[in-house]
């Protein structure tokens, strides 16, 4: 396919009296950022089926994937999103190597080829469910916490890192009384608290209220076992529930006693809430309550402990083997980045999947140490102790290695936990503090987190009017959280929402591509991966079918079509920008062609390219009007005005070019792109039509005009 098509008449160059300016600031000192595309702009791949695996990585998809223009890849872990652990090797060693069971490190030795990545599930994760479904295991009821938050490895009293588990009764229940069966290691010392206010759990749009301890909720000489313990003499009504934990016996569990890990931490079996009845026998709140009205469980940590037999060997937890996915074409002969598994692995497991990759001289631009603690409720102050054993670790196999994290789910706020003593809730304020405390804010070399800025079913398109600014909110949020400046910021995983919604696949999803990508550099971003690279299939969806992709496909990968991103992907790398050439220089530029209600119909993203031109990306964000632009590039320190010299490069992609027809499994585009355009008249007089709905680059040559005298 042709990446565009040349006009042979339509968006010729006009008069310009109705046209409006769209101003591009020179100025020295004004540039807003830089970046090379080669580092800065890529897509991702994610978790995918046996067969899955087998059908994407063949010459003919890489290929297609590849032609959406994206530079580098980064590899994304879906394993800890399902409470699981994570293979990166079959091969290597367990702690209780004779039961094949205990704490897995993946063998560093060179072997055969690595095809295909094993989720295993958690037996000691007990009754916590977070976020994603669990990967299924052995019904079991026992949780035990992380033995890396204990002081053996931390350093650290455990009454820095408490350890807890929240009860959520679904509703309000009257509660004066808890049972609780411990199991080794039980805590010596805990508290049980009740939350007054909502959202106890939602770290996202943060918690309101606030934990407050039972009147007789304070445990100093626990002993374990079963224990019933009356909390109040009367009742409070109250959802939620946390056993706040302190100090551990420190006895071991039922694995062998011969590693520290089997007897640090704390242990449940199960948690109850309810009343204390006139003649003390206990009524448990949730006795009648069925279905979803059943309690649920959060932890804040879980012990990555695990057998062989936990092994999920079908569907789609599954991920594609270093090997296949380095030597397959699919990270463009470029550094990808790799992340390791740290919520549930160890940090043996990671040094040894960095050793391994080093030895096959893979090249890896950083590793992502984790993902998504915020939608795991893991606390800062915990992921901050297990980022720094991990960098410890990985940084004696390779010291220069550039690690970061927390990759954080789409959030569009600050991210707000519980009050620490001091009283703060940010979340990577309080991880930044954390590092910085300990001395090792260095290991900090990147700042990524992922970017799904709306609720899938509410999107309509004035939606696309707040991309920009959420964009630049949220890079604003980090560094007001102490992000240092020097510290780069990075999206490694990027679309419309974190659910399939219809807009994914119309002509709005390559207008917002534009506006976000053109809004995160202007905001000062360092690197942006968009999601996925692989084609899919169309599905169903609160606002229509659509696919995640950038292509339309059918379940064995027999592709049909391209989505309006395929395309907005190639107005971007290979028009806006261009790969393979060094570092582009973004400086600012504005229009102000708004409606009535005061929004921005034309965003507009100047760059200057390493081969001289000047790249502007102009997205008309007006779904019934096109409008006229003329060019002008200003110097506020010399007085000079430039403007385009010809020819103008003029490349063009939208609503003309491509309308989605929803129509079930067989929804598809008609027309189906490509771009059009050609090219067009420079100097201070001409002008450019934006048709409606489209993404526009207009790019060329800039001659200086001298100031009247």
């Amino acid at each position: 396919m042709a990446i565009f098509l040349i006009l042979a008449f339509g968006l010729s160059g006009q008069s310009g009296k109705e046209a409006a300016l769209v101003r591009v600031d020179t100025t020295p000192g004004h540039e807003l950022n830089s970046f090379d595309p080669d580092e800065a702009l890529g897509s991702s791949i994610d978790v995918l089926s046996h067969k899955d695996i087998d059908e994407v990585y063949t010459p003919h998809i890489i290929q297609e994937s590849l032609s959406a223009g994206w530079g580098p890849i980064t590899y994304r872990n879906n394993s800890e999103l399902r409470m699981a652990a994570w293979h990166w090797n079959e091969n290597g060693s367990w702690s209780d190597q004779e039961h094949k069971s205990g704490y897995f490190t993946g063998s560093s030795e060179l072997g055969e080829p690595i095809r295909y990545i094993l989720e295993y599930a958690l037996p000691h994760r007990g009754f916590s469910t977070s976020g994603d479904a669990p990967v299924q295991g052995p019904n079991l009821i026992y949780w035990k916490s992380n033995p890396y938050l204990t002081s053996r490895f931390t350093g650290e009293s455990d009454s820095l890192h408490p350890q807890w588990v929240v009860m959520d009764l679904k509703t309000e229940r009257p509660v004066n009384a808890v049972r609780i069966g411990w199991a080794e290691p039980y805590a010596r010392a805990y508290q049980v608290q009740y939350w007054i206010g909502k959202n106890a759990l939602d770290f996202d749009a943060g918690p309101q209220g606030e934990w407050k301890t039972f009147q007789a909720g304070e445990v100093s000489r626990g002993s374990g076992g079963a224990v019933t313990l009356k909390l109040a003499a009367e009742p409070v009504s109250a959802r939620f529930l946390r056993v706040w934990m302190t100090e551990s016996s420190n006895t071991c569990d039922l694995h062998a006693s011969g590693d520290i890990r089997n007897c640090v931490g704390y242990a449940i079996e199960s948690i109850h809430a309810g009343t204390v009845d006139d003649n003390g026998g206990f009524v448990d709140a949730a006795k009648n309550a069925s279905g979803k009205d059943q309690p649920t469980y959060c932890s804040s940590s879980i012990d990555p402990w695990h057998s062989a037999a936990d092994v999920n060997a079908g569907g789609r937890g599954q991920h594609t083997g270093f090997d296949l996915f380095f030597t397959s074409g699919l990270t463009n002969n470029l550094p990808a980045l790799i992340p390791v598994t740290l919520l549930y692995g160890t940090p043996d497991d990671a040094a040894a999947q960095v050793a391994y990759l080093e030895k096959r001289g893979y090249p890896i631009r950083g590793i992502e140490m984790g993902e998504e603690p915020d939608g795991k409720h893991a606390l800062p102050e915990d992921y901050g102790a297990l980022y720094m054993q991990w960098a410890a670790a990985i940084h004696k196999v390779d010291p220069t290695l550039k690690l970061g994290g927390p990759i954080f789910e789409g959030v569009n706020e600050d991210i707000r936990v519980w009050p620490d003593a001091q009283g703060r809730t940010s979340w990577m304020g309080r991880f930044v503090a954390y590092l910085k405390a300990h001395g090792r804010l260095g290991d900090l070399a990147f700042v990524s987190f992922e970017h799904y800025p709306f609720e899938p079913c509410d999107i309509t398109w004035k939606t696309l009017y707040t991309e920009p600014h959420l964009m630049k909110h949220i890079l604003e949020v980090w560094r007001a959280d102490g992000v240092p400046k020097e510290v780069p910021l990075m999206v490694t995983e990027n679309h419309l929402a974190a659910a399939l919604t219809g807009p994914m696949s119309t002509i709005f999803a390559a207008l917002w591509l534009a506006d976000n990508i053109g809004s995160f550099f202007e905001g000062g971003g360092a690197a942006f991966y968009h999601s996925p690279i692989q084609p899919q299939p169309v599905e169903n969806s609160c606002l229509g079918w659509a696919t995640w992709s950038n292509f339309v496909s059918d379940r064995d990968y027999n592709i049909s079509g391209y989505t309006s991103l395929y395309f907005a992907a190639h107005l971007i790398n290979l028009e806006w920008v261009q790969h393979r050439s060094g570092v582009h220089h973004m400086f600012p530029s504005a229009i102000g062609i708004k409606d009535s209600e005061g929004n921005e119909l034309v965003t507009s993203y100047a760059v200057l390219r390493p081969d001289g031109n000047w790249s502007l990306m102009l997205v008309n964000r007006d779904e019934t009007s096109p409008h006229l632009v003329r060019v002008a590039f200003q110097d506020s320190k010399s007085k000079r005005n430039a403007y385009f010299s010809a020819p103008v490069t003029l490349v063009t992609f939208g609503s003309e070019q491509y309308v989605w027809h929803n129509d079930g499994s067989n929804s598809h585009a008609d027309p189906d792109g490509p771009p059009i355009g050609g090219t067009r008249p420079g100097g201070s007089e001409a002008t450019y039509t934006l048709p409606k709905a489209s993404v526009t680059v207009l790019r060329g040559r800039v001659k200086a005009v001298e100031p009247p005298a």
